[in-house]
């Protein structure tokens, strides 16, 4: 009679952040099916939930953990030799989803994927395939992108010259006279990119990757004159090797766009930028005004990565600029953020919000600040935002909110006034504030109704009355008011077949 119930009420104690270790242990059980799996990759879990997981036979369960984005990745190291490579894989590969944000992997894990002579005692996956996934995963700090010049390892050392230009010069000349000769031809080889003639011998073997090589390499008269002739000049517009001249025609290029990244440039005259300040686009002339205000081209990076983008922007939160002592610096200092964050150019205080560096105090004035932009973006990056402000953009830019929720700062209450309000999914929020005292368990929005169910203010009668409904048992069953008994009695049900009750209240 309760089969249908069986997936909602695992799925529902898999997440019941009341849930003891010994109720959440029990979902490791391969009886538990796709719940267990949830679990282990979907929420925090306590020590020995962890351990469990780690020591699991089933490398399904190890492989579910291996792509947990809330638990401290130093607990996931002995997953990094785990003797199924798909695990390791799953674990190069990080969160799924693509989350905006992810957490780096601590150094001795990333040493050791990049480093395996193998890739699992299975032989489902290559060591270079694990590789590849952990390159593309933003799971690897710039901090030790930079650390590997001067790894032990040879084979970090090869890889410290794949990113040859954000190498100090120091570095690149250690690389290129590095003891080991395996180092020192693969540092020779990389030094193409600053050479113009390799780049231009080179191209044809990019395909479809050109755009990196115009927007990043040396380029070649030949190849410049490539870009305008195809219509493909907007990476010249940020490659800080493109030529004066060329620098010039692009200011003077028919699309808005390019006119404007190009008016952001550190390196345009003060003639052109005078003849920029004059455009007819907005936009453009608003770039050309920045030059007000100097900066160097890692802060020119920062403000290409705001320029345009809009309120809804979801772009990847990458690793936050910090300074640096070396050359080519990491990125702009705090006096910088600072200085942007009280400036009059909407663009430079939304740069400002952008970075979690920010103190406390500028936090609170942008936080207040007449461009929606800059509150959205203080919102979305930055730890100090205030809760209010991560509840009214998630309330008012849907594009927001999966990202607003996994903040930690994000508001667990105050959002029952929300409760009428017309987007379901915005009353689903208020229907699990503690604070509401009748959680609209009706609500013609079945997600509406699953969340109220969750709400702990629900009496003990009412929540066994849910437990007993489809549409609301995974919520009840996610509910932190469920005694631990009931949650185990449920489990005997689902996992064991033992007769339970579901209308019955266990007090």
């Amino acid at each position: 009679m309760f089969d249908s119930l069986r997936e909602p009420w695992l799925r529902g104690i898999a997440f019941n952040p009341a849930a003891p270790s010994d109720v959440l242990v029990r979902l490791l059980d391969r009886a538990a099916g796709e719940a267990g799996l949830l679990m282990c990759e979907g929420r925090d879990l306590p020590d020995a939930v962890i351990d469990a997981a780690l020591r699991h036979p089933d490398y399904v369960i190890r492989r579910a953990l291996a792509r947990n984005r809330y638990v401290d990745p130093a607990r996931l190291a002995p997953l990094a030799t785990d003797p199924s490579g798909v695990v390791r894989g799953w674990l190069a590969a990080g969160p799924r989803h693509y989350p905006r944000w992810v957490r780096p992997l601590p150094d001795d894990i990333l040493v050791t994927l990049l480093t395996s002579q193998d890739g699992g005692e299975d032989g489902k996956v290559t060591e270079i395939e694990i590789i590849g996934e952990l390159e593309s995963s933003r799971q690897i700090p710039l901090s030790f992108y930079r650390s590997m010049a001067g790894r032990e390892a040879p084979e970090l050392r090869i890889r410290a010259t794949w990113r040859w230009q954000s190498l100090t010069p120091a570095q690149r000349a250690g690389l290129l006279d590095d003891p080991d000769p395996a180092v020192r031809e693969a540092a020779q080889d990389r030094n193409w990119e600053l050479d113009p003639e390799r780049v231009e011998a080179r191209l044809p073997s990019f395909g479809s990757r050109n755009r990196f090589v115009f927007g990043t390499c040396a380029l070649s008269p030949a190849l410049v004159e490539q870009c305008f002739a195809d219509g493909t000049v907007h990476p010249l517009t940020w490659n800080r090797h493109t030529p004066v001249y060329a620098v010039a025609r692009l200011a003077r290029h028919p699309e808005a766009e390019v006119r404007a990244l190009v008016a952001a440039r550190p390196d345009v005259g003060p003639d052109l930028v005078a003849e920029l300040r004059e455009d007819p686009d907005e936009g453009v002339r608003m770039c050309a005004r920045l030059h007000s205000f100097p900066r160097t081209w890692a802060e020119y990076d920062v403000i290409r990565r705001v320029i345009g983008h809009g309120p809804d922007c979801t772009c990847p939160i990458t690793e936050p600029f910090t300074e640096s002592n070396t050359e080519p610096a990491v990125g702009p200092s705090p006096d910088w953020f600072a200085a942007c964050a009280a400036s009059e150019q909407p663009v430079l205080r939304r740069v400002a919000a952008s970075w979690p560096g920010l103190s406390a105090e500028l936090v609170a004035t942008l936080a207040q600040d007449d461009d929606e932009e800059v509150r959205i973006r203080l919102a979305c990056h930055h730890p100090l935002a205030p809760p209010h402000l991560l509840l009214d953009v998630f309330v008012t830019r849907p594009a927001h909110r999966p990202h607003l929720l996994a903040l930690p700062a994000f508001p667990r209450t105050g959002r029952s006034h929300l409760v009428d309000h017309p987007d379901p999914e915005v009353r689903a929020l208020a229907a699990a504030d503690p604070a509401l005292p009748d959680p609209p368990v009706e609500d013609p929005d079945a997600s509406v109704r699953r969340a109220a169910a969750t709400n702990p203010s629900l009496s003990r009668e009412a929540l066994e009355a849910l437990l007993a409904a489809p549409s609301t048992a995974e919520g009840a069953a996610a509910n932190p008011a469920l005694p631990v008994p009931r949650m185990h009695a449920l489990l005997d049900h689902c996992l064991n077949g033992t007769a339970t009750r579901p209308g019955a209240v266990q007090r």
